[in-house]
């Protein structure tokens, strides 16, 4: 048995941050991750970075063109570019890590009590005693309990599409969710027949009735087929193409496809860790329960990132590292001060928001003011052929204060972050109204978008004039 200050069991973002910090400060850490090709975590190997690069890659292919052997040639070199930038990030990532004295074992990390930990590396198994352990293994993809649905060899989750070497003509993908539109643009970017299959009724209920509208608008455009009260009942493999059985609403019918992505949500990834071995206590949704600290119900064990059941984004397991690290040191971090989160859907556009929907605005008794303005009002939009998309804001009548923006438009993954500084540091809109920006960018388009909060000064191409 080997005796470590910190155990960390899992190479996500907020882990291996933390790892390094405290390495950094002399502290004897150790790094356990189950595989070798997830060094770095979701984000690197399975998510954010390899998914925007075929993304980006998709978008490239559009604009290259050409018959079916030339989209099937774009694709197949969209996936060998994925695979080299993941590799390589996998590799700089071990590197980083082991470079400030941070040990990493390949290893399956289960509990044996509050300070003990086995790891199975497959050849053998080894007990770790650790003064603290840090959770970090994340999440891992939801699969309902669809008849045939495991045993087909054209079902796919998001890690598995992503090693196709071949485009499928006829893609279905299951869940309506930002997983599924990324997936589905990309997609029909790449030349795939696109279907989603979603079993309510409204397309993205959680957010903003009329930008979710615009977005839907805009993949009816491109060809992707949206396919609501339908649930999937049965999945056929037939010899050349796999047959879905569905019913939407009370009526049976059958779609045929090349590719199904189940793409339904994930969970907390606690396969084999067995935190209650160490009396860590779960939520009602199976994740690691934490304090504002991210501390678990054992004093000296903290969680991080996905596995505690909170937002699923990378960003977000770092902040987690920051307020783990403040909790070590005395600072005053928690997830309480965490501000507004902002997320994008990298979609073709990009959808990004932060804070409130109009309707959740109402809800909880703002008085409000609205703006709003087409994308094609934006000089850089028209400059980059890029005119699709709606912008909106809701602010408090009160206040001047933004409670939300939802920006469905090109670049609006950078702009967004702009939006958020202001609402964190609660300042009135007419800070983003006023503001000088640089032209021609996205970002100037604050300056008409907020000026609309007041109907009488808006001109709609100010911008252009």
């Amino acid at each position: 048995m080997r005796t470590f200050d910190n155990l960390i069991i899992g190479f996500g973002k907020g882990g291996k941050t933390l790892a390094a910090q405290l390495a950094k400060q002399g502290q004897s850490t150790l790094m356990a991750e189950k595989s070798p090709r997830m060094y770095g975590g979701t984000c690197i190997n399975v998510a954010c970075l390899p998914t925007k690069s075929l993304e980006n890659s998709a978008r490239q292919s559009v604009i290259q063109g050409g018959d079916e052997q030339a989209r099937q040639l774009h694709f197949y070199q969209a996936i060998e570019e994925k695979r080299r930038l993941t590799s390589m990030l996998r590799k700089k990532n071990y590197d980083k890590l082991t470079s400030v004295g941070v040990e990493v074992i390949d290893g399956e990390a289960s509990f044996m009590d509050d300070h003990h930990v086995r790891i199975n590396t497959g050849d053998k198994e080894e007990i770790i005693e650790a003064q603290r352990i840090f959770i970090n293994t994340g999440a891992k993809p939801f699969v309902p309990d669809i008849a045939g649905l495991k045993e087909s060899r054209r079902v796919y989750l998001s890690e598995s599409l992503m090693e196709l070497e071949t485009l499928p003509k006829r893609l279905v993908i299951l869940g309506g969710g930002y997983i599924g539109l990324e997936f589905a643009s990309m997609f029909a970017n790449f030349g795939s027949q696109v279907t989603l299959l979603q079993p309510g009724e409204r397309f993205l209920p959680r957010e903003d009735a009329e930008i979710a509208a615009a977005v839907e608008a805009s993949l009816n455009r491109r060809g992707v087929r949206l396919m609501r009260n339908t649930a999937l009942t049965e999945v056929r493999d037939e010899a050349e193409e796999t047959v879905l059985h569905l019913m939407e609403k009370e009526t049976a019918s059958e779609l045929r496809c090349d590719a199904l992505l189940v793409a339904t949500g994930r969970r907390p990834q606690l396969d084999a860790l067995h935190p209650e071995a160490a009396g860590i206590a779960l939520t009602a949704r199976g994740a690691i329960a934490v304090d504002e600290h991210l501390k678990t119900s054992v004093d000296h064990i903290w969680a991080m990132g996905d596995v505690t059941g909170g937002l699923q984004f990378t960003y977000i397991s770092l902040d987690d590292s920051r307020i783990v690290h403040d909790a070590l040191t005395g600072g005053s971090r928690t997830t309480a001060n965490r501000g507004a989160v902002p997320y994008s859907v990298f979609m073709d556009p990009p959808f990004s928001r932060v804070g409130m929907s109009e309707e959740e605005a109402r809800k909880a008794g703002y008085e409000i003011k609205i703006a709003k303005i087409p994308a094609a009002a934006i000089p850089k939009a028209q400059v980059l052929r890029k005119t699709e998309g709606l912008l909106k804001a809701i602010i408090d009548a009160k206040t001047d204060q933004i409670l939300g923006a939802h920006l469905f438009c090109e670049e609006s993954h950078e702009m967004i972050n702009l939006v958020k500084l202001v609402m964190d540091a609660q300042l009135p809109y007419t800070v983003l109204r006023d503001g000088i920006y640089t032209h021609p960018t996205m970002s100037e388009s604050f300056n008409d978008l907020f000026a609309a909060v007041n109907p009488a000064k808006f001109l709609l191409f100010s911008l252009i004039l």
